[in-house]
């Protein structure tokens, strides 16, 4: 499960290493269940009168916590589907053996250049047909800075499909070897500061990443990347598991400080 020497060069030069055909159909059908049933349990909890508080971000994007996640509503006003939970993997057990399978794990010690890896986030990305919005530029980099500061440089991120992502329902579009020039120059003119300014990135080379459901795509967190909005009628479901160095503690026991963030580009 370790990287070949042709993995290592590529995610050493471009920032990604996409590895097809990683789960096959049998293994995706139930974990696909598991999560329309567990995004049913979490978006009923929410809606409850004694639910957590609904709140606003200041690009207007809805956030709430419940169920000891936050959900990501999806953008458009009024729209009741949860675009985003985060964590996720506590909700099923089937999710949870995800952080030891070593089809995650092995390659992951080699983008982390360690031996000893361990959990650091992990979201569950939904995009529905015709609903999913895009996500402007952006590097996670930007997000973790504001709770590990010291550390947000080293973790990385494996995406597992669980459909067939393109252009037409939201695929990703990285920027190959953005994650060797560091942190990029945020959009002062954006609210929440933390997305990147497309007028200082150079896009001539944009990459669409093409997967079929099962495949895993590792990057790390300085990698520039965005996503369309899905016009399809096909869902793109992804579920993205971010490790780190073992040792350090989850998101989820840090801090969130987002003015830290004033400290980059």
């Amino acid at each position: 499960m370790r990287w070949n020497e042709q993995e290592r060069a590529t995610y050493e030069r471009e920032g990604f290493v996409l590895r097809r055909a990683v789960f096959s159909e049998v293994e995706l059908e139930p974990l696909r269940a598991t999560v329309e049933e567990a995004v049913a349990q979490v978006a009923e909890r929410a809606r409850r009168p004694e639910a957590g508080p609904e709140f606003r971000l200041g690009d207007g994007h809805r956030l709430q916590f419940s169920s000891q996640t936050v959900i990501q509503w999806e953008w458009r006003e009024g729209s009741r589907e949860i675009r985003l939970l985060e964590p996720f993997t506590f909700l099923h057990p089937r999710f949870m053996a995800l952080w030891d399978d070593p089809r995650l794990l092995e390659p992951m010690r080699d983008a982390l250049a360690t031996e000893h890896v361990a959990p650091y986030t992990c979201k569950l990305n939904l995009k529905r047909p015709r609903e999913g919005s895009e996500f402007p530029w952006h590097q996670d980099f930007t997000y973790w800075y504001a709770f590990t500061p010291a550390h947000a440089r080293e973790i990385a991120t494996a995406i597992l499909f669980l459909d067939d992502a393109d252009g037409a329902n939201g695929g990703i579009r990285l920027l190959p070897g953005s994650h060797r020039l560091g942190p990029a120059a945020r959009d002062p003119a954006e609210p929440t500061g933390f997305l990147l300014d497309p007028g200082r990135l150079d896009v001539r080379h944009e990459r669409l990443i093409e997967a079929r459901a099962g495949s895993l795509l590792i990057f790390p967190a300085l990698m520039v990347h965005r996503s369309s909005p899905n016009a399809s009628g096909r869902q793109r479901r992804a579920m993205l598991l971010s490790f780190q160095p073992a040792g350090r503690p989850r998101q989820q026991e840090l801090v969130w400080r987002p003015e830290l963030v004033t400290e980059l580009p």
